[in-house]
């Protein structure tokens, strides 16, 4: 990006309300067959006009064609049995039921590859495509089959490797891998998590990313984060190995979180998408509160790394609310912008 402060969203948006149930999470789509793909891709035209208007700089997918960040990888694969369900604790916070893993997984077709072409034919812009990481794609199934969380990452890592090398022969510009169970599984993500991530990234030649957030504004999630108490540190547990990975950026959340800023020290030299919209309320930041997180920010990153982004995915949101913090984002980011272009 030759931009200074280009912005992006972490990856989803919420969908009309023709595709699916709006501010649900695994919404039942509304049509089914040629009609469900028709209205996939004219959705996904509308997340793309909605970043243009705002002023969004990376355009993302809005990951508008997905039920889920995660499960709609995972129904794509062989090895996984979506009948055979089993209750699991998600990231120690919540019990879901999920499908099982029931013989060696492999990935028979390219699953968003044709999105994104779709994408790319009517947008010019940069686009970065998230994909879920091996360690959270572990956490949202039941291992009926290797019987081992690191041996199936590294096996999703392999999967996830293929169809991120076919997204960027696809003109994706930024491969993104979300990895919210990073702030959970310390000892794991310090053993075996960050490699198997770099695996899923390697011989890619686009930039590449980890978003690392507290969770979408779902009731679980906040509850979970009213019992971290004042200072959440768990950054600090993955920051100092992902330093040190081939990730060219990581993606975080600081706003309205108690996330210490002085923790961005210890990914000091990496891009940083700097999480300046909190998606667990439905207020609207003004652009001069985001322009005062990215302020706060610029002591521990340097201005040509810093990327100004959403805390978290905003699906669960009201449309208008989402439009409204992606405007305040790129107008905040502005005024940082203007400040420090300025003589």
């Amino acid at each position: 990006m030759t931009k200074l402060l280009p912005t992006s969203t972490a990856g989803s948006l919420p969908k009309p309300i023709w595709l699916a149930e709006p501010e649900k999470l695994w919404s039942d789509w509304k049509l089914s067959g040629d009609a469900l793909l028709e209205a996939k891709q004219d959705a996904l035209l509308v997340a793309l006009q909605t970043q243009l208007n705002a002023g969004i700089d990376i355009i993302s997918d809005g990951e508008q064609t997905r039920q889920h960040f995660v499960t709609t990888f995972i129904e794509n694969l062989n090895g996984v049995d979506f009948n055979q369900r089993k209750v699991v604790r998600i990231r120690n916070r919540y019990e879901a039921s999920v499908p099982s893993v029931i013989h060696a997984v492999s990935r028979p077709k390219s699953i968003f590859v044709d999105d994104a072409k779709f994408l790319r034919k009517h947008t010019d812009k940069v686009i970065k495509w998230a994909l879920p990481g091996p360690m959270t794609m572990i956490d949202t199934l039941y291992d009926g089959h290797y019987k081992s969380r690191e041996k199936l990452a590294w096996e999703f890592a392999k999967i996830l490797n293929e169809e991120a090398l076919e997204l960027e022969a696809a003109g994706v510009d930024i491969i993104q891998f979300d990895e919210p169970a990073f702030n959970v599984f310390f000892d794991e993500v310090n053993d075996w998590g960050v490699a198997a991530l770099e695996r899923a990234a390697e011989g890619l030649k686009c930039e590449t990313a980890v978003h690392i957030c507290y969770g979408y504004g779902i009731k679980a999630n906040t509850d979970w984060k009213k019992t971290l108490g004042s200072e959440w540190r768990q950054y600090e547990e993955a920051f100092p190995k992902l330093q040190q990975s081939s990730i060219d950026i990581i993606s975080l959340e600081c706003q309205n979180s108690h996330v210490p800023m002085d923790l961005l020290e210890l990914i000091r030299g990496k891009k940083v998408m700097l999480g300046a919209i909190d998606v667990a309320t439905h207020e609207i930041e003004t652009p001069e509160q985001v322009a005062a997180t990215l302020r706060r920010a610029l002591q521990f990153v340097d201005a040509d790394k810093l990327y100004p982004c959403t805390n978290c995915g905003m699906a669960p949101l009201p449309r208008q609310v989402a439009t409204d913090k992606l405007y305040a984002l790129a107008q905040g980011a502005d005024i940082v912008r203007k400040e420090l272009l300025s003589p």
